[in-house]
């Protein structure tokens, strides 16, 4: 007997099989390779030792500045000049050792205790966060580093710091300056703690960047390997792995061995090439778990045949509801039920709303393991809409970029609304720490800002022109999709999942880049109102860009390099403003010009030195504010 559904249950039971599928999908997870020991497999008390470090002479190795010792079996160390550091760890790009000389539990070392000085092989690694002692100047204390853990020497809370200050901020320490550097503030004392990109928990110690000098670097990496530049050695690289292919990316170590998923799991090397189970295993499991899966189906099925549906569903005819949706594709993590984001988002509340714009609504929820999430409701009104937004979570979702909200999973509501879930990042949204800054509550100082501004360009130009097809924004605003995550990196969130009405590709990239400009406006001022491109373009005109620049800045008591800074970014924001419409700057040279002033200073990047030819500042903005182009 053949049985036929209606158009709304086959839209309910395609919802369903996307259910059963995505089970086998969420349950398994990826090991993460740790790092390669040295082909020698030298250890030392619990820790293995990674190439290009050894015990022994006859390992081989790059040079013998990476030759260690291991007293006792168990204590490992690192010579270098006269000096000698206990080993505590390894990372791929570094080495992390305790204070020399340190026999007992002492909260602070004295400035020039270290007595490490740069050369061609180690350097003091920016991912380093110093709590300093009795400071006499408190200018260089930077808030925003107090809220990382950072457990004192006998493994508990370190407690309150003095002064703290990352050197990842180089506005007072600059890469090849030793601790003593901070004596001319007053500094009498100092401990550090590794900080990794990405988390807020410290490990107590040194970390030292390794790399080998580039004249001696010649047929050094693998195969499959790129030969990348040190961060604090000046002419130092490494070798780094592909992507697709693990290991230490050496000529002389383990090299890169390709790396793929077999079967849920993450896999290396000839695993890869090896066919998956057999024709025989794979009938026998089909035979075990096909009644299982058709009883659980058929339970599903019957109780959502049950299930009301809501009104102003899709009223398609059911023959061109026929065309293939692929759900499975469009959702590949988490699908998550109604019911779920409904508790959430305490039933999606005003209080709760982020946004309310043609993107759709987005609302700040909490699921039952205290994580937080942000809930994108985007309306389908056609088919055509629903295969467009399905597709383009596929995209999204595909892309990996470290400044991009990650897409935590979907659901379903009905036939024509689609819930996208994304994570929300632990500090909120950018507005909300301009604010502050105004208020003095927080500082976001202009390192800060300048690193927001270059993250966020850097991911809407990844989105625009390493995409295929291109994704996006459409709405970009401080207080609604910029986010920053514990250690102040940006998650940009929100991109347009509908693409009608969005109009062509000329306007899109046209929307982005204006969009972009007013951030930038808001970024240096602090602030935001409606007449904000107007005021903020006469005021540079007149030459008097100080009086929009966020007093918490201190404008006239920053160096000239930082005043030269802000200058230039403002120049951009000029740019974007006046000739995103007419396609002059699309957005991958402003973000090439941002990640250029970020690295050099106050270099203008050559990204815009061409872009107008015979034109300043001032007389690009010479034209009246009102030809402004908006959106």
């Amino acid at each position: 007997m053949k049985i036929m559904f209606s158009l709304k249950q086959q839209v309910h039971y395609k919802a369903m099989l996307l259910a059963l599928l995505l089970v086998s999908f969420t349950l398994s997870s990826r090991p993460v390779m740790s790092l390669v020991p040295n082909q020698c497999n030298d250890q030392c008390g619990t820790i293995q030792i990674p190439f290009p470090f050894h015990l022994n002479i006859s390992c081989p190795s790059i040079s013998t500045a990476f030759h260690l010792s291991c007293l006792n079996s168990t204590t490992l160390y690192l010579h270098i000049g006269f000096k000698t550091y206990r080993v505590l760890d390894f990372f791929s790009d570094g080495v992390l050792v305790d204070f020399p000389g340190t026999t007992g539990c002492r909260q602070y070392n004295d400035l020039n205790a270290f007595g490490f000085t740069k050369n061609d092989h180690f350097g003091i690694s920016g991912d380093n966060v110093l709590g300093l002692y009795d400071c006499e100047d408190s200018s260089l204390c930077k808030a925003a580093c107090e809220t990382n853990d950072l457990p004192g020497c006998d493994g508990n809370n370190g407690g309150s710091l003095g002064c703290c200050y990352p050197l990842s901020d180089h506005s007072i320490w600059h890469f090849g300056d030793g601790f003593s550097f901070f004596s001319k503030f007053g500094c009498r004392g100092f401990t550090s703690w590794v900080v990794s990109r990405g988390t807020n928990t410290g490990k107590r110690g040194v970390k030292l960047e390794w790399a080998i000098p580039r004249n001696i670097s010649d047929r050094i990496c693998a195969n499959n390997a790129d030969m990348v530049n040190a961060t604090t050695i000046e002419a130092g690289v490494r070798c780094l792995c592909k992507d697709g292919f693990v290991g230490d990316g050496f000529a002389k170590g383990a090299g890169c061995i390709k790396s793929c998923i077999k079967e849920g799991q993450e896999a290396y090397g000839k695993e890869c090439d090896r066919p998956k189970h057999s024709h025989k295993k794979l009938v026998i499991l089909a035979g075990v778990l096909a009644p299982i899966f058709i009883l659980v189906s058929l339970f599903l099925f019957l109780c959502i045949l049950k299930r009301p549906v809501k009104p102003g569903s899709f009223q398609l005819d059911q023959a061109r509801y026929n065309s293939t949706l692929s759900f499975r594709k469009g959702c590949r993590t988490r699908l998550f039920s109604y019911r779920e984001l409904d508790e959430a988002t305490r039933a999606f509340e005003d209080s709760q709303m982020l946004v309310n714009d043609k993107n759709g609504t987005i609302h700040a929820g909490i699921l039952s393991d205290g994580s937080h999430i942000a809930v994108q409701k985007v309306q389908c009104e056609t088919e055509r809409d629903l295969i467009d937004v399905l597709s383009r979570i596929e995209l999204i979702s595909s892309v990996v970029h470290r400044n991009l909200a990650r897409l935590v999973g979907c659901c379903i509501e009905s036939g024509s609304t689609l819930l996208v879930v994304y994570e929300y990042p632990a500090n909120g949204t950018l507005e909300k720490h301009l604010q502050y800054s105004r208020g003095q509550k927080f500082v976001l100082d202009w390192y800060k800002r300048l690193r927001t501004a270059t993250e966020i360009a850097s991911v809407l130009a990844y989105m625009q022109y390493e995409i295929a097809p291109p994704i996006f924004h459409h709405g970009l605003k401080s207080s609604d999709y910029v986010f920053l995550d514990v250690d102040f990196s940006v998650k940009v969130s929100g991109f347009a999942l509908l693409s009608s009405g969005c109009g062509d590709g000329h306007n899109n990239y046209e929307n982005d880049v204006y969009n972009f400009g007013l951030l930038l406006l808001e970024i240096i001022s602090g602030t935001k109102y409606t007449d904000m491109p107007t005021v903020a373009l006469e005021k540079i005109k007149s030459g008097k860009l100080e009086e929009i620049v966020d007093p918490s800045l201190y404008y006239h008591e920053q160096p000239i390099t930082r005043r030269e800074q802000i200058e230039i970014v403002a120049d951009i924001a000029t740019r974007c403003l006046l000739f995103g419409a007419d396609d002059k700057i699309g957005m991958i040279d402003v973000a090439k010009g941002l990640v250029h002033i970020a690295k050099e200073g106050n270099k203008k990047g050559p990204e815009f030195e061409e872009t107008f030819s015979n034109s300043s500042l001032l007389q690009m903005i010479s034209m009246s504010p009102d030809s402004i182009h908006v959106p």
